[in-house]
C-alpha cells in the first residue's frame, strides 16, 4: 500500500513567501525636470576675481627630454598656475552657482569646449562644460601627447593623440568639479575640467571678470575656485530682473 502525504498548509505558505520575495520591486526613476527659466523675470550676477599681494614664483619647466617641446618654446616656460592681468585681475578662476537653484531643465550646448595641446602645454589651463556637452581634445604639436583625465565620478579614460591626428571628442555624464587632466608622456602638462549639470558658471580670463545670466529670482551661494588659492563663497539674493555685483579677492599667503 502506498501512502500519499498532502503538502501542509505551512509548507505552501512558506513556498509562496519565498517566491514572492524573489521578485525585487522596481526602483522609481527620478523624473526629468520640465520647468524652464522665465527669461522675463530672470536676473544676473556679475563681478570680478582679483589677487592682492605678492604672487608666488614658479620655476621654469624643464622640457629638455623632448626636443620638439624645446623647439616649440624658445623662451623658458613657467607653469601658468597664477595668471594675472591689470590691477591684480585673476585668470583661470571658476565661478559657479553652488546652491539655490530650482529643478529646471537646461538645453545642452552643441558647440564643443576645446582643449588644445600646443607648445607642449594644455591650452587653456582651466575649462568648464555642461553634462553631455561635447568635449574636444586636439593636438596642434608636432609630437604625440597623452590625455588622461582622472575623474572620481565620471568614466575615466586615457588616450594618446599623435601629431596630425583627428581631434578626440567625448562627453561627461555627471557633474564633477576640478577633474585633473595629465599627460603621461610630458609630466608638466596639466589642466582642470569642471562639469556642471546647469548653465550658471564662468571661467575668468586676464580681465578677471565674469557674468552669470538668466538666473531665476532666488538666494544663491556663489562659489569661486582657483587652482592655487582654493575656494571662497558668498550668498547673493536677486529679485525679478535684478542685477547684482559681487567680487572675490584672494590674498598672498592664503592657499588650500
Amino acid at each position: 500500500m502506498k501512502i500519499r502525504f498532502a503538502p501542509s498548509a505551512c509548507f505552501l505558505f512558506s513556498l509562496s513567501v519565498l517566491i514572492g520575495c524573489s521578485k525585487k520591486p522596481r526602483e522609481a526613476q527620478p523624473s526629468e525636470p520640465t520647468a524652464v527659466v522665465d527669461s522675463v523675470t530672470a536676473g544676473s550676477i556679475a563681478g570680478t576675481v582679483k589677487f592682492e599681494g605678492t604672487p608666488p614664483v614658479f620655476r621654469p619647466i624643464d622640457m629638455s627630454a623632448e626636443a620638439a617641446c624645446v623647439q616649440a618654446n624658445p623662451r623658458p616656460v613657467t607653469p601658468p598656475v597664477v595668471v594675472l592681468g591689470e590691477h591684480g585681475a585673476l585668470a583661470n578662476a571658476v565661478i559657479y552657482v553652488k546652491s539655490g537653484l530650482g529643478h529646471y531643465r537646461y538645453d545642452t550646448p552643441r558647440a564643443p569646449v576645446v582643449l588644445d595641446q600646443k607648445g607642449c602645454m594644455y591650452t587653456p589651463r582651466v575649462l568648464a562644460v555642461m553634462t553631455n556637452q561635447p568635449f574636444e581634445v586636439k593636438n596642434t604639436d608636432p609630437t604625440t601627447h597623452n590625455v588622461h583625465p582622472i575623474p572620481r565620478k565620471n568614466h575615466p579614460w586615457n588616450r594618446s593623440i599623435a601629431a596630425g591626428e583627428q581631434p578626440y571628442i567625448t562627453t561627461f555624464a555627471d557633474q564633477e568639479l576640478a577633474i585633473p587632466i595629465v599627460c603621461n608622456i610630458h609630466p608638466w602638462m596639466r589642466a582642470y575640467l569642471f562639469v556642471f549639470a546647469h548653465a550658471y558658471f564662468a571661467v575668468t580670463n586676464q580681465t578677471g571678470t565674469f557674468e552669470l545670466e538668466n538666473l531665476p529670482p532666488s538666494t544663491y551661494t556663489i562659489e569661486v575656485w582657483h587652482e592655487r588659492f582654493g575656494t571662497q563663497d558668498t550668498s547673493v539674493t536677486i529679485g525679478p530682473r535684478e542685477r547684482k555685483s559681487v567680487s572675490f579677492t584672494f590674498q598672498s599667503g592664503v592657499s588650500p
